[in-house]
This record gives structure tokens, sequence and C-alpha cells, in this order.
């Protein structure tokens, strides 16, 4: 039944995502708000057959907590794809900030492409920060959640990366609150594995971050501390221990 689920689902990815890479090919002429509605049919359809075809729903927990005006900055742990597209279902119309070489990807690139997403060069360095801004305020003014992922990439289950600057910097130099999100995605949706299965993933939205008269590296701790604690605190089995920690870390000195 699994292998049914996974090979549907790879169906409606090889039709529904060239169809609309040809929309945002065509909406090009369109204005940034346009074009996203247009495009955003895509997450839709898939966050449909994610849910109904791959049994992979879920459950939301501090809906009471998303702002209900204006825009904010969605600071999200990352397992999968799975993240991507069901952020999408959860919140107001909403961009990424991503990798520019997504673009050359064939279809599914080409339509990210027309989508005002904030596209920045990593190796880059220290100015991938200045294009996070420059790119991140020009959609929050047009109206837009920006949502990052500040650990850079996915990662399994219980594991933490360190939380980079780019949301933190963006909501400093803004003023726009964060929203922290925690999730476990990744049980049921694993990186890079090519079958997934059933499960309902579990979404948190934590309190509202308050950005006015903070600098960037107390945002990013603020975050960091609400996601990493309601991870946790959700998802005990995840993490071994604090003891075993410990005593992991020792062994190799005593050897």
């Amino acid at each position: 039944m699994v292998l049914i689920r996974n090979l549907l689902f790879m169906l409606a990815l090889a039709v529904f995502t060239p169809l609309y890479a040809l929309i945002g090919v065509l909406s090009s002429p369109f204005g940034p708000q346009t074009r996203h509605k247009l495009i955003r049919g895509w997450p839709r359809i898939m966050g449909w057959v994610i849910k109904h075809v791959l049994g992979i729903p879920y459950r939301l927990v501090g809906a009471e907590n998303i702002p209900r005006e204006g825009p904010a900055i969605i600071v999200s742990k990352h397992m999968s794809a799975w993240e991507t597209i069901l952020l999408q279902d959860i919140f107001p119309p909403m961009v990424f900030v991503l990798k520019k070489e997504i673009h050359s990807i064939p279809f599914f690139g080409w339509g990210i492409a027309r989508m005002p997403m904030i596209a920045i060069d990593r190796a880059a360095g220290k100015d991938a920060l200045t294009q996070v801004e420059a790119q991140g305020r020009e959609r929050l003014a047009e109206g837009f959640w920006v949502t990052i992922f500040p650990e850079g990439t996915r990662v399994a289950p219980g594991s933490k990366k360190r939380y980079k600057a780019g949301a933190s910097w963006l909501a400093a130099q803004t003023g726009v609150p964060v929203v922290p999100v925690a999730h476990n995605a990744g049980e049921f949706w694993p990186r890079n594995a090519l079958f997934k299965r059933p499960g309902v993933v579990t979404v948190s939205v934590g309190p509202v971050i308050d950005t006015k008269g903070l600098n960037a590296e107390q945002i990013n701790a603020k975050a960091q501390a609400w996601i990493e604690g309601e991870m946790r605190q959700l998802f005990p089995g995840h993490y071994r221990p604090t003891r075993q920690r410990a005593a992991e870390a020792v062994e190799p000195a005593a050897e």
C-alpha cells in the first residue's frame, strides 16, 4: 500500500509540476500578487495529494498564535519538502528564502522563478544577508509573509544545526514580528527518502516574538530556544536523555 501511495504521489508530481511551470511562464506579465495566486495552485493540489494519497495530514497546535494583521517572518524547523508545501496551507500567502540555483531545476525551478520568492546566492557570504534584507523588505511591503529555515538545510528528527542569522537579521532591520514553528514532518517524510510513510504531522506555532528593540542575535536566540524546547517537549522520543548524551561525550576522552 505504501508503494502504491508513493507511486501515485510521483505521478501527481509528474502531471502538475510541468503544468504549473507553464502557468508560471505565462503569468510573467502580471504583478507579484497575481503570479503568486496563480502558481499557488500547485502547493494546494500537492498538499491535497500529500494528505489524502500519501496519508500525511497534520495536526495544528497554537493556531491562536498566528497574527491576524500584517505580515510576519516565519522561522521553522526544516526536515523535508513537506513543510515547504503544507506551511502554505496554514499561514497567509508566503514566500521562502531559497538558493538561486533552484531556478535551474527543470519545470519546478522554472515555475518557482516566476513566484516572488527570495532567491539568494549562498556563495556571496556576508552579502547573502544583504540580499535577504533587500528582497525581504520588498516582499514584506507587498504583503507577503516570509518563511526562513534558519538551519539552512534539512535535519533529521532529534538533530539540530546552527541557527543562521538570515531571519533574525531581516526581523531586526524591519521590526516585523517572528513566528517560530516546530514540527515532526521528518518522521514520515525522511530527508532524501524516496518513499514516504503515512502518519499525522504535528505542527506547533509558538507565541509571536516582538522584535522591536531587539538585535539579530537576541531574536535568533529567542526563536531557537522556543523551537528546540518545543521539539523536545512534543517529541521527546527523538532525543536521548541528557545523562546518556553526556556519558557518550566523555567516553572518547577516557580511551
